[in-house]
């Protein structure tokens, strides 16, 4: 049998960086299903926004991490197995790219801009999930990556990040075989538009919303909350037999040819 009851379950979380973040929609289903989190955000200037909602939180703890640092990485599991003893929850919600290679035309994307957006935004899936399986094993450990259908279609203005996205989905499934022999699952949602501080960073953001909201079956917007309760499905044991998965929360948008 299956349950939400959470309590002795330990969650790290990285990519909160408001109370809009979809990070944040799934670490409040994890932390009120009992689950106790760890929290990291990306430099001094989220600091604050993030801590007012991580502290209130029973059992937490917050730190600052740079994924592009292997240092910072380390530091941040280091200090999970010291607060949990164990980890049996991950969910990477990190993106970035340069403004500019989310303005022009992808033909110029710069080498640098490639890379950046390449290392934040996949290759750091990689790097948490080699630290978090030593904290996971004999403990069946999930993770879950968020990610967007620009992976899969051509995004006007989303650039570099369609491609990280993509290679962020590979990643998922290429972590899924290798670490479900120790019993970890690797799993991702692709979310429709939702308005988040990221989001707002691609040109033409408003419009994409409008077409998703005219276009999907339902007819509407997704909820950042319908978000949370997808990682909450796929983090827990309700989906035991589920990995290598990319789960589309988007209205249904995703089905539609036109």
């Amino acid at each position: 049998m299956f349950s939400l009851d959470l309590s002795g379950k330990t969650g790290l979380v990285f990519g909160v960086a408001n109370h809009r973040s979809l990070a944040w929609s799934i670490a409040r289903a994890l932390h009120e299903a009992g689950a106790r989190l760890g929290f990291t955000y990306a430099g001094e200037r989220l600091k604050d926004k993030v801590l007012s909602l991580t502290e209130p939180l029973a059992g937490s703890f917050t730190i600052p991490c740079d994924v592009t640092r292997d240092e910072d990485v380390a530091e941040a599991f280091r200090q999970t197995r010291e607060r949990f003893g164990h980890l049996d929850y991950l969910v990477h919600s990190i993106a970035f790219a340069n403004k500019e290679d989310l303005e022009g035309a992808f033909l110029d994307t710069s080498r640098s801009g490639f890379h950046v957006a390449m290392d934040v935004s996949a290759y750091s899936l990689v790097r948490l999930a080699k630290e978090a399986v030593p904290l996971m094993e004999g403990h069946r450990g999930a993770m879950v990556a968020l990610t967007y259908n620009a992976s899969q279609r051509v995004v006007p203005s989303y650039n570099v990040m369609g491609s990280a996205k993509a290679a962020l989905e590979h990643s998922v499934r290429q972590l899924a075989f290798e670490l479900g022999p120790r019993g970890i699952r690797v799993n991702a949602i692709s979310a429709g538009p939702v308005n988040t501080l990221s989001a707002r960073g691609v040109a033409g953001f408003t419009g994409m919303l409008q077409s998703a909201r005219e276009k999907a079956p339902l007819k509407r917007d997704i909820e950042p909350e319908e978000v949370g309760k997808a990682a909450l499905f796929l983090l827990s044991d309700m989906s035991s037999g589920v990995t290598g998965e990319i789960l589309y929360v988007d209205a249904g948008y995703n089905i539609m040819g036109t």
